[in-house]
């Protein structure tokens, strides 16, 4: 294992997705909205954040990558299968782990407004303004970070470290 720093412990993260879940569950109060979960890194925060919703809702995955190699991005944003359900004039909710440059959230706002939904909004756990390469409005962020790569619940390098219950910083050596 890498060395890493503690960001954000189990109890903080706890206690903003509770207010996340919240915030949805009113500005959602008449919708029934649709989850849109970018994997893998959305897993883990998916999971609790449709715990704190109370409301009806139904949970979609997309399968989205810019980081394959370790801990510089891919040129391109890859795509796993489409989306299987129409999105068409439904309220969408586009759940991230983390939105670094806003590439890989372009790309899936670009794709699921084709389908013309009634609206769509991001929904990240960690936001890193700093790092946007976009304007890219990120109505419901967990957490703003500096550029510090992150690991940790559901979040990883190279495949390692998701299992994390807590968001850390990998120290380079």
């Amino acid at each position: 294992m890498k060395p890493f720093e503690l960001l954000l412990d189990q109890k903080e993260i706890a206690h903003r997705i509770s207010q996340l879940g919240r915030q949805i569950t009113n500005d959602y109060a008449d919708r029934k909205p649709v989850l849109v979960g970018v994997l893998k890194g959305c897993m883990v925060f998916l999971s609790d954040l449709i715990r704190q919703i109370n409301l009806p809702l139904e949970i979609e995955f997309i399968a989205a990558a810019s980081y394959r190699k370790g801990t510089r991005p891919e040129q391109e944003v890859v795509f796993g299968s489409p989306i299987p359900i129409s999105l068409r004039d439904r309220h969408v909710l586009i759940v991230e782990g983390v939105v670094e440059s806003g590439r890989t959230a372009i790309s899936i706002l670009e794709t699921v407004n084709k389908q013309e939904p009634a609206s769509v909004e991001i929904v990240t756990l960690i936001d890193k303004p700093g790092s946007h390469r976009s304007t890219l409005n990120v109505k419901y962020k967990g957490f703003s970070l500096g550029n510090e790569f992150v690991i940790g619940f559901g979040l990883d390098n190279t495949q390692k470290y998701r299992n994390l219950p807590f968001i850390g910083k990998l120290i380079d050596m």
